[in-house]
C-alpha cells in the first residue's frame, strides 16, 4: 500500500528519464517564474508518499506547502466529493442556496476562536482572497483606511497582500502597491538584538509597534492589524503568547480589530485546530480569522470568520464571488473537518512535533550549523547558520540540502526572509516508520553537505 511505503529511488538518475521529459516540456510551456527545484513529476500520491511516473517514491515534509494536512487522496473525501459531483459541480452562492455552504459556515462558527458568540463565516478560493476580505471588513466595520503587518509576513500575491507580504522578492517589479499598509518589527526571539534578555524582548518589539504608530500612522487611523500566529514564510516563528497579550491589550484600546492569519498554520498543523486557541488558552482572542490550505485537502477554498457585528457591518456587494464556497469544495472541506476531529489528527500533530524536535534537538548537539529550532506542534522550523556564535544565515547549505534529499527520496523545503530555515509539513498521516525514514535522510544529507566527520574517540566513549 503506497500511504504506508517508504521512500525509494529506482532510477539510476533523478529525476528519471520520463519525469525528466515532462520538465522539460514544463520549460517550455510555463512561465519560469512559477519556479521548481523538485526534480518529480507525481503520478499518484497516498497519505505522505508520492510515486512518480518513473516509479520513484518520495516522502512529502512539504505536504503541499500546508494543504495536506490528511494526506494526498484520502479516500473519505474523494468519496465526498464524488457524491457532491453527481448532483452537481457549481452553485453561485448569490444565485442558488446549497446546503454545504450552509453546513460548513455552521461548523467553523461553532470551531473558530474569535471574540463573540454569535459568529459568521464565508467563503474565497484562496489564502490570498481571504486576507484580502480580511481586510476590508476591518475597514467596513472601523471605517478606517489603514492596516498594520509585521516584518516576515507572507499574506499573498495579489495586489493588496503582495504590500502587506514583507518579502519583496514575492512582488518584484510590481509597485507602486496600495497606500494604508504599514509594517511592524515580528518579534523574531532568535535575532533580537545581540545581549537582549528574552523577558526585555517583549517589551522592545511593543516599543516597535508605538514607533509605527508614531511614524507611519495614528492609532486611530487603523483599521486592523493582521499577524500570523506562527509565522510561515518568515520563517516558522511562533508569535510569543506574551506579546500577542500586549498586541490584544493594544487593538482594545484604540478600537483596532486584531486578524489572525491561519491560512498555514490552521487545522491541526500546531497541534490544536487552530493555532489561535492557544491564544484563547491565555485569554486572548482575535476578532477575525481568515483560512484556506488544509481546510478541503486540496480542493481550493479559504474562509473568514468574525463575530456578528463586524460581518453584518459589510455593505451589500463588497464581499463574495462567483467560485467562492464552491459545493464540490464544500463537501471536501466538511468531510476533512469530520475526519481530523475523528481520528484526533491535532492530537497527532502533537505527538509528531514532539519526536521532530527531540531529533532536531540531538542534531544541534551535533552539529554547528543548526542555530535554533522552533514550532507548535507539527509546524516546526530548523535554522541553518554558518556558525552558532555568528548567527550568520546559511542559505546556500540549506539549497544544498534540499537537492541532496530529493535525490534520496524525500522532499523538503526552506523558509524564511534569508531562505535559511528548512519548514516541516509533514501530512498529519505519515507512519512513524515514514518519520523515522525521512529523519534518517535529512540526518544523512546534513552530514554530506556539511562534511560532517563522526568524532571515533567520543563515539567509542563507554564502548
Amino acid at each position: 500500500m503506497l500511504k504506508t511505503a517508504l521512500p525509494k529511488i529506482i532510477t539510476e538518475t533523478v529525476p528519471g528519464p520520463k519525469a525528466a521529459a515532462v520538465i522539460n516540456r514544463r520549460d517550455e510551456a510555463i512561465p519560469a517564474a512559477i519556479r521548481c527545484g523538485y526534480p518529480v513529476v507525481i503520478d499518484h500520491a497516498e497519505g505522505a508518499i508520492i510515486e512518480d511516473v518513473d516509479g520513484n517514491r518520495f516522502l512529502d515534509f512539504i505536504g503541499g506547502v500546508g494543504v495536506l494536512n490528511i494526506g494526498f487522496s484520502h479516500p473519505e473525501v474523494i468519496a465526498a466529493v464524488k457524491a457532491q459531483a453527481d448532483k452537481y459541480f457549481h452553485g453561485m452562492f448569490n444565485v442558488v442556496t446549497h446546503e454545504g455552504y450552509v453546513a460548513l459556515a455552521e461548523k467553523l462558527n461553532s470551531l473558530v476562536p474569535v471574540k463573540g458568540d454569535k459568529k459568521r463565516t464565508f467563503f474565497a478560493n484562496s489564502g490570498a482572497e481571504a486576507d484580502e476580505n480580511a481586510v476590508k471588513i476591518a475597514k467596513a466595520f472601523t471605517k478606517r483606511p489603514n492596516i498594520i503587518v509585521f516584518s516576515g509576513a507572507f499574506h499573498g500575491r495579489t495586489l493588496l497582500t503582495m504590500s502587506m507580504t514583507a518579502k519583496k522578492a514575492y512582488a518584484k517589479g510590481m509597485g507602486p502597491f496600495p497606500d494604508g499598509v504599514y509594517r511592524a518589527e515580528f518579534p523574531y526571539l532568535y535575532r533580537r538584538p545581540a545581549g537582549m534578555p528574552i523577558e526585555a524582548a517583549i517589551d522592545y518589539y511593543i516599543e516597535k509597534l508605538h514607533e509605527t504608530f508614531n511614524n507611519c500612522s495614528d492609532p486611530q487611523h487603523v483599521a486592523a492589524i493582521v499577524v500570523e500566529p506562527l509565522q510561515g514564510e518568515g520563517g516558522f516563528i511562533p508569535a510569543p503568547i506574551e506579546w500577542v497579550k500586549a498586541l490584544r491589550k493594544i487593538c482594545d484600546q484604540y478600537g483596532i480589530l486584531l486578524i489572525a492569519d491561519e491560512v498555514q498554520s490552521g487545522f491541526c498543523r500546531t497541534g490544536r485546530m487552530f493555532a489561535t486557541e492557544y491564544w484563547k488558552d491565555a485569554g486572548v482572542q482575535p476578532d477575525i480569522i481568515t483560512m484556506a490550505k488544509s481546510i478541503a485537502a486540496g480542493v481550493p477554498l479559504s474562509a473568514i470568520s468574525a463575530r456578528d457585528e463586524i460581518m453584518q457591518s459589510v455593505p451589500g456587494g463588497v464581499i463574495g464571488g462567483t467560485y467562492c464556497g464552491n459545493p464540490l469544495a464544500c463537501a471536501a472541506a466538511l468531510k476533512t473537518i469530520e475526519i481530523m476531529q475523528r481520528d484526533n489528527l491535532a492530537q497527532r500533530s502533537a505527538e509528531i512535533g514532539k519526536k521532530v524536535i527531540s531529533r532536531y534537538n540531538e542534531w544541534m548537539q551535533k552539529y554547528d550549523v543548526i542555530g535554533d529550532i522552533r514550532g507548535l506542534g507539527g509546524m516546526i522550523g530548523i535554522e541553518f547558520v554558518k556558525d552558532k556564535e555568528s548567527k550568520q544565515p546559511d542559505s546556500t547549505l540549506v539549497n544544498n540540502l534540499i537537492k541532496e534529499a530529493a535525490q534520496h527520496g524525500l522532499l523538503i523545503e526552506n523558509a524564511g526572509i534569508h531562505g535559511n530555515v528548512i519548514r516541516f509539513l509533514a501530512p498529519l498521516v505519515i507512519t512513524d516508520e515514514q518519520l523515522d525514514a525521512g529523519l534518517d535522510i535529512f540526518e544523512a544529507a546534513i552530514k554530506k553537505c556539511t562534511n560532517y566527520q563522526e568524532d571515533s574517540s567520543a563515539a567509542n566513549i563507554g564502548a
